[in-house]
């Protein structure tokens, strides 16, 4: 049948599986806006206050869902604007589509009003970015958009179609979905190497990367840690891919990670790393990372083997398919010592905040309690900053796509939109959004997209007047010269908050923690908890970027 490009968009849109997007509408998209219009009780349309949110919205779709996340936003600083989104969602391999209109063709490359050249742009941040050059091609662009972004280590894709490629009409004929492309597995003499390595160890230490959760592989990492009798530890990107009620979790790895698994680290003889980078907030100093131990590592990407830090065997492939492969070689190990020294340091290093008074609010009470009274299922998002470590490190996730945080980019405003996202993939579900005072000022006019669609997402800002990271920095390593990080002003989040119609309350103190969190999670609309916290909190332990992560902070003198 003959279609225009706008609904062979929306056609191969249903074709992948797609129920929703996100975006904002400007004049290349006028002809995409109008086929949304027509197939509007197929593909929901969420307009955001801004087009960065909207990408952070199909990357909070995408992570809670394990679908893939569709933004859309117009030619220049609409397509401009979504960039920081989409290099959040690389950065952490997070399956996206992002469409952006362009300038009409014979106006490309002549500086026409709102024109920029959005594939030069993201190409550095993006598995592939495609200009549609006339409208024969745009369905097989779209399909091939979707198998790129899910085969492989995913990533986000970009489309870029001129105004009157939307516009022109051409033969549409559907086709059925294309699978992922699958990673060969390892070789069989590797797996047997890698069991053999294995099967020696006395002291494992398994550690989980995201790439536990991209791949759905939790199930297989559970009975490799349990096969292994090993203690596990995880990646900030892995919070959730391990159930951290079972005995053998000793919390993250890493600069903000827990003294027992830097006590674990220092001590193992094997470290068996599962779709995991390395990354350098991990390691903090390369050099004195994993000094007295082999590596094992497991990843879909050859390009992360040795581009951080050597090690003794790598078996490239899908998580879930390699643990398949290599579970079946392994027998059941038993190392109760090892086990005992585990269980005791984390009796030795317990993570515990103080306060001054008894009436102190704190962010571990504050996360202890909403954990509870939200349940495991529930959904948290987080901005960036030290709220973001605080939900990592005193939030107890026992199921995976339950934690979306910017991890690789660190985006400030990213876990509002993100909220939206997974709260629009998963209605069933509680999400919260877990803010400081710094990222909440960088996305506070998303409230409006709160109370515009409805979206019962809990908003909670550990409030305390300042760029809480960027003061503790300042704190160590600056003198305590505390520049330009002090954020006191005259804004009021509850009046700004009902402003958009939204609901808002404050914890004044400890024992309104538990009665307003409950009365926000049940209140079944868009709200706003504002929680005011200590100006010099500290995120403890620490390791400095040139430190060894084996030796954490675990107390700053005032």
């Amino acid at each position: 049948m003959m279609l225009t490009g706008a609904r062979i968009l929306m056609e191969c849109l249903l074709e992948q599986g797609v129920d929703t997007v996100f975006g904002y509408p400007g004049g290349a998209v006028l002809n995409l806006y109008d086929a949304l219009f027509e197939y509007r009780a197929k593909i929901r349309h969420v307009r955001t206050a801004h087009e960065q949110a909207a990408a952070h919205a199909a990357d909070g779709y995408a992570r809670a869902s394990g679908k893939t996340g569709v933004c859309i936003a117009t030619s220049g600083p609409g397509a401009t604007n979504l960039v920081t989104g989409i290099a959040t969602a690389y950065a952490d391999s997070v399956p996206m589509v992002a469409i952006t209109g362009n300038v009409a063709r014979p106006l490309l490359g002549k500086n026409s009003f709102q024109e920029v050249e959005i594939t030069a742009i993201t190409r550095p941040v993006t598995k592939k970015s495609i200009p549609v050059q006339d409208v024969s091609e745009l369905a097989n662009v779209v399909r091939e958009a979707f198998f790129l972004a899910n085969s492989g280590r995913k990533g986000p894709v970009l489309i870029d179609i001129p105004k009157d490629v939307s516009a022109q009409t051409a033969e549409y004929v559907p086709a059925p979905r294309r699978s992922p492309e699958q990673s060969p597995p390892p070789s069989r003499e590797s797996l047997r190497r890698a069991a053999a390595m294995l099967s020696e160890s006395e002291r494992p230490l398994l550690y989980g990367g995201g790439g536990v959760i991209a791949a759905d592989a939790e199930r297989e990492f559970a009975r490799l840690a349990e096969t292994l009798d090993a203690p596990v530890s995880c990646s900030l990107m892995c919070q959730g891919g391990f159930d951290q009620k079972d005995a053998r979790y000793l919390g993250m790895l890493g600069m903000h990670g827990t003294k027992a698994s830097a006590e674990a680290m220092k001590n193992c003889d094997l470290l068996i790393a599962v779709g995991t980078r390395f990354s350098d907030r991990v390691l903090c100093d390369a050099g004195r990372f994993a000094r007295n131990c082999r590596i094992l590592q497991i990843d879909i990407d050859p390009k992360e083997f040795g581009k951080n830090v050597g090690v003794d065997l790598r078996l490239q492939g899908d998580v879930k398919a390699v643990l398949g492969e290599l579970l079946p070689l392994l027998t059941q190990r038993r190392h109760e010592t090892w086990m005992q020294c585990a269980e005791q340091w984390k009796r030795d290093y317990p993570m515990r905040q103080q306060g001054q008074g008894a009436e102190d609010v704190l962010p571990q009470d504050v996360m202890e309690a909403l954990c509870r009274l939200a349940g495991p299922e529930a959904i948290l998002t987080t901005e960036v900053g030290q709220h973001q470590m605080w939900a990592a490190q005193f939030a107890s996730f026992r199921n995976p796509r339950t934690f979306l945080t910017s991890g690789g980019l660190g985006t400030m405003g990213f876990g509002l939109g993100a909220a939206i996202g997974a709260k629009t993939a998963m209605p069933e579900r509680t999400v919260v959004n877990i803010a400081g005072d710094g990222s909440f000022r960088m996305n506070c006019a998303e409230l409006s997209t709160l109370s515009r669609e409805r979206i019962p997402v809990l908003e909670l800002i550990f409030s305390n007047s300042t760029l809480g990271m960027v003061r503790q920095w300042q704190k160590l390593f600056y003198g305590g010269r505390f520049s330009a990080s002090d954020v006191e002003d005259a804004i009021d989040c509850e009046k700004l908050a009902q402003a958009f119609g939204v609901r808002a309350m404050t914890i004044h103190c400890k024992s309104e923690i538990e009665q307003v969190l409950s009365e926000a999670l049940n209140c079944g609309e868009p709200v706003l908890v504002n929680c005011p916290v200590g100006k010099d909190l500290n995120v403890l332990p620490m390791v400095p970027s040139t430190g060894s992560v084996e030796e954490p902070i675990l107390a700053m003198d005032e």
